[in-house]
């Protein structure tokens, strides 16, 4: 079996994630406590959650939680759907049920390392590079250069990570048609859809609208909900659904039956726990934008059109990971400088980091960082 490389990013938050003491660079939206969430359920939730047997779930998934997953789409139905132990999972068993030796594979860069690493771990990969001086957008013409006759998978996110772009709706359907011109399927991250500015337009879920869509999500990032572990795949190619479910026998084999049912909760009250967390997107994003207004002279900022995240540039001489490691060893403010994104498929941009603004209390990390900055211009 192929050895995987350290992947960068879970790394450096081993390191620093529940040490450091602002976390700054979070890309999930705030959570909320079990109460919280149980106080959204009606009794019968109530009792199914607390009254269930705790023994194996359907590999499948539950199936009043798939109907549930299947609700958030527009042509989709349950058996279309298949849970996993978070999104990860999911991108495993995507990869490599689709792709294969002779294979080859097409991911957007920069990307969260296992849209990268899966693949080349199987076969041939292109990468195409996002382009920040068209607004971190998608060239399709280059996707369509980069299409062999093996050409099974092109990978996608967006909103993006860690950019927070959405690809403008008129190349989305072009790349869609690219790919069904020749037959690709078509892996879409859509684990930030829902989150960002409240007045964001979003992107169809692209297993409504295309026969080899696959429609990655998660209660992670757009829900705020990372500890119960549930995502999922929606496709209504019935064969990859199937292989896929034969794939996760090896992998976690089935949910966790309490957070399946804390996840149906959650997505009958799906409505008013996005409106929550992109309400607290539109209370930081005005407090980022007046922060690096006021240092133009280290900083050059690009507000996101959707998630909670952003990737804006790091002007000072030392470089962006020098700049993050004694901003978190000083300061105790983390970030997550460019160089974790660095990508085996071509050049990546060494000059940026990600930022956060889907948590609370995000004023008192940028005074801490501000504190930082006078500090260091003495």
């Amino acid at each position: 079996m192929t050895m995987l490389p350290d992947f960068k990013l879970e790394t450096h938050f081993s390191k620093w994630e529940f040490h450091a003491r602002y976390h700054m660079t979070a890309s999930d939206a705030e959570s909320m406590s079990m109460r919280d969430l149980l106080a959204m359920a009606t009794p019968e939730e109530r009792e199914a959650f607390e009254g269930m047997w705790l023994g194996y779930t359907e590999t499948f998934g539950a199936p009043d939680l798939r109907e549930a997953i299947a609700a958030t789409y527009v042509n989709r139905n349950a058996s279309e759907v298949l849970c996993f132990a978070g999104a990860s999972e999911g991108i495993f068993a995507a990869n490599a049920v689709i792709l294969d030796k002779h294979s080859h594979a097409i991911v957007v860069t920069p990307n969260y390392q296992s849209h990268e690493t899966l693949p080349l771990a199987i076969c041939a990969v292109t990468g195409v590079a996002l382009d920040a001086d068209d607004g971190w957008s998608l060239d399709i013409d280059k996707v369509a250069d980069a299409i062999r006759p093996n050409t099974r998978l092109v990978t996608i996110n967006f909103p993006h990570n860690p950019t927070g772009t959405i690809l403008p709706l008129d190349r989305y359907h072009a790349l869609i048609e690219l790919c069904r011109k020749h037959g690709i399927y078509l892996l879409h991250d859509e684990i930030f859809n829902g989150l960002g500015p409240s007045d964001a337009t979003h992107l169809p879920l692209v297993a409504d609208i295309y026969e080899r869509g696959l429609s990655l999500n998660v209660t992670s990032k757009s829900y705020g909900l990372p500890g119960l572990r549930i995502g999922w795949i929606a496709c209504s190619d019935a064969n990859v659904i199937s292989r896929m479910e034969r794939m996760k026998h090896y992998l976690s084999i089935c949910s966790s039956g309490p957070s399946e049912r804390l996840t149906m909760i959650a997505l009958k009250n799906r409505s008013r726990i996005l409106a929550r967390n992109c309400a607290i997107v539109d209370e930081n994003l005005p407090k980022l934008d007046t922060f690096f207004a006021r240092h133009p002279d280290l900083f050059e900022w690009q507000r996101p059109d959707g998630s909670c995240m952003g990737f804006p540039r790091y002007k000072g001489a030392e470089g962006v990971e020098t700049f993050c490691q004694s901003l978190v060893e000083e300061s105790g403010v983390l970030l997550l400088p460019s160089t974790i994104y660095h990508s085996e498929l071509g050049a990546t941009p060494a000059d940026r980091f990600r930022i956060g603004f889907g948590r609370k209390m995000i004023d008192d990390g940028l005074a801490v960082f501000e504190s930082h900055l006078t500090k260091s211009k003495r």
